[in-house]
């Protein structure tokens, strides 16, 4: 087996449109995910991550599919040193991830009447421990996006 594999759908009251601009807009990003991403969003642009006020710029963190507004896919961020000291991650863990095949994240947008069904994949290497992490955070950061989009507020930060 090449990856582990998280996959997770949601449905949203909002327009295909509207969840495009919370994903793709970093104003909108880094209200409900505390995570920041800026590209011009389109296939082959850099992705530049910024949490916890580091900036992680790599040139294989890469925007993979951009067809707004029903797919977007790119490649996960970098871990340096900088940004898992800023999240409070050890070094031992930090190297350990930095390790592993870069993953990546696709998300899918359905129109449903009123409504988008929005799922998310995300491919990992299949022998690290980047899934359990981010399988982890994903449902925290999707139920915060549909809050965000259905009430204008995201959940508040755990």
């Amino acid at each position: 087996m090449n990856s582990k594999t998280f996959v997770y759908a949601t449905y949203i009251r909002a327009t295909p449109e509207r969840l495009w601009q919370a994903l793709t807009e970093a104003a909108f990003t880094e209200r409900y995910w505390g995570v920041r991403l800026d590209s011009d969003w389109t296939k082959g642009s850099p992705l530049v991550w910024t949490q916890a006020g580091v900036t992680v710029a790599d040139p294989e963190q890469v925007v993979l599919v951009a067809d707004p507004p029903r797919q977007l896919a790119y490649t996960w961020h970098t871990f340096t040193p900088r940004w898992a000291a800023s999240v409070g991650l050890g070094e031992d863990v930090r190297a350990r991830i930095a390790a592993e095949r870069r993953s990546s994240v696709t998300f899918a947008v359905e129109p449903r009447n009123e409504q988008v069904k929005l799922t998310v994949t995300h491919d990992f290497d299949p022998g690290g421990v980047v899934h359990g992490m981010c399988s982890e955070g994903w449902p925290t950061v999707l139920s915060s996006l549909k809050t965000f989009l259905e009430t204008g507020e995201p959940l508040p930060a755990p």
